[in-house]
């Protein structure tokens, strides 16, 4: 069975081949569709990121999205590229539709260039992907010298990534702990991170490990809230909307008696992510509390 993003797709191709949208038509908005279809913002949103890629439609100033029409004949003219040009629109592909959407090719298929022109700012694609990461983190600079006392440090460093990794999903994949990139502002948060333990008599190794730590918590957690968000845009099905369809199967298992524990737990626990981040956020840090108190 096809998910719904892609019946949609599937429908609006036949729209275009049709002639019933001819080229320069408007495709329908992802509020048009998320509203006529049924479907979640997130759906929609892929819809017309697919129509895109497949080259049925174009995105252009002023109007929109639009069905794609034929290349106008002659060369097409020439793209002058920076690198800065080259970050924000990948940036802009991954953040739309997923960190494996990001290749050379659909990149300089965005920019109207050949794929050889993007190796003068790039050098391959682990290159641009440490590169995206590293404007990301740029986006979020911690300020100095920051808060007074080491709790309250290491919540905003850990709260600044979360809403980094919140504004661009694929963030925590791009980020490697144990073959971390030089890239001069993610090392800036690690920096910071070390300047906010420093003092508290720890060995250096104690504070990488916590600095790590703390990092992990926040990509782990943001992990989790990628892959719902993917799972709802390959599904058309809010978590919500989910356990709804399960909640007969859940009903039969929780009202048993097998599981009182379990049965107790409030609906919308689970899928609070926001909740569940500073709730291991709170515990981590009061455990190193802990720890300095026994030095």
């Amino acid at each position: 069975m096809l998910p719904p993003y892609r019946r949609i797709v599937d429908e609006l191709r036949a729209r275009i081949v049709s002639g019933e949208l001819r080229p320069g038509d408007r495709v329908p908005s992802v509020r048009q569709i998320a509203q006529r279809w049924g479907v979640a913002a997130a759906t929609a949103t892929k819809v017309v990121a697919t129509l895109r890629d497949e080259g049925l439609a174009e995105t252009k100033v002023g109007s929109g999205t639009v069905v794609r029409g034929r290349p106008a004949p002659g060369p097409r003219p020439r793209q002058v590229l920076n690198r800065g040009h080259v970050l924000r629109t990948a940036i802009e592909i991954a953040d739309l539709e997923g960190l494996d959407a990001v290749s050379m090719r659909r990149l300089a298929a965005e920019l109207g260039v050949g794929p050889m022109s993007l190796y003068r700012h790039v050098t391959n694609k682990d290159d641009l992907v440490a590169l995206m990461a590293d404007e990301i983190f740029g986006e979020a600079e911690p300020p100095d010298p920051g808060p007074d006392g080491w709790r309250a440090r290491l919540e905003l460093i850990a709260r600044l990534q979360w809403d980094l990794s919140r504004r661009h999903l694929w963030l925590p994949k791009a980020v490697s702990f144990t073959r971390p990139s030089l890239a001069p502002n993610m090392m800036a948060h690690t920096e910071w991170t070390l300047r906010a333990l420093d003092g508290l008599g720890l060995p250096m190794a104690t504070q990488v490990r916590e600095a790590l730590t703390l990092h992990t918590l926040v990509v782990t957690t943001a992990m989790s809230l990628a892959a719902e968000v993917e799972a709802e845009q390959e599904t058309g099905m809010t978590l919500n909307r989910w356990w709804l369809t399960k909640r007969k199967q859940a009903g039969e298992l929780l009202d048993s008696g097998r599981f009182p524990l379990l049965a107790a737990i409030p609906e919308d626990t689970v899928s609070d992510m926001d909740g569940l981040f500073e709730y291991a956020l709170a515990r981590h840090l009061d455990g190193f509390a802990v720890l300095l108190a026994d030095r």
